[in-house]
Formats: C-alpha cells, sequence, structure tokens
C-alpha cells in the first residue's frame, strides 16, 4: 500500500481559496489513480474529484465542478485540489486517496474503489 499525508487545510472565508496537498511515498505514483473525497459532519463520505495516473483525465461532483481543481507532479509524488469560491457547505473534512496500480475506478468512483486513504486535513468555510 502507498502511504498518502494530506496538508492545507484551514479557515476561509466564503469566496476565499485553499489548495490542500497529498503527498504519496511507498510504490511508483504515477501508476495509480487517486481522489479527493471529504466527509461533513453527520454525513457519508463523498466524491469530489479523481485523477488518472498520467493526470490527462480527470472528473468531478457537480457540486465542485468549476471551482475545483484537481492535478498532480508525478515527479514529486504529490496530488493537489485547488479549492475556488468556496462556499460554507464546503466545510469538511477532505481525505486523499490512492487506488491499487492500474485499477480502473470510472469518473465517479465509490470510495470502496481506493486501497489507500490519508488522515484528512479540515476545511472550514465561515459565511
Amino acid at each position: 500500500q502507498v502511504q498518502l499525508v494530506e496538508s492545507g487545510g484551514g479557515l476561509v472565508q466564503a469566496g476565499g481559496s485553499l489548495r490542500l496537498s497529498c503527498a504519496a511515498s511507498g510504490r511508483t505514483f504515477s501508476t495509480y489513480a487517486m481522489s479527493w473525497f471529504r466527509q461533513a459532519p453527520g454525513k457519508e463520505r463523498e466524491f469530489v474529484a479523481v485523477i488518472s495516473g498520467s493526470g490527462s483525465s480527470t472528473s468531478y461532483a457537480d457540486s465542485v465542478k468549476g471551482r475545483f481543481t484537481i492535478s498532480r507532479d508525478n515527479a514529486k509524488n504529490t496530488m493537489y485540489l485547488q479549492m475556488n469560491s468556496l462556499k460554507p457547505e464546503d466545510t469538511a473534512v477532505y481525505y486523499c486517496a490512492a487506488a491499487d496500480p492500474g485499477r480502473f475506478v470510472g469518473r465517479l468512483p465509490e470510495a470502496r474503489l481506493f486501497a489507500s486513504w490519508g488522515q484528512g486535513t479540515q476545511v472550514t468555510v465561515s459565511s
């Protein structure tokens, strides 16, 4: 399995921006798809965005489309989530996840498809 560590969360006002990072170690970074999920208090974990191993393919939940951008730097073993125009409803713990090498996860993947998870980083958006 791969080890994942998120960073970059914090408190921001509505309309502001944050960039989350997910540093990976343990195996060849470019061989597996990665994703961001989030979980708000009292709610189930939900998909946010996914990116292919090469970084050439991305997909987003409708709730963040046009505001969030997922990317990865395979030379740095790091994935990012740029979050703009943040809303109070974006408040949640954000998790990065990695699939097994070569596994197809689709454009709206379920959490069960991902083998490795980070510890999460809190994002709080005040109104």
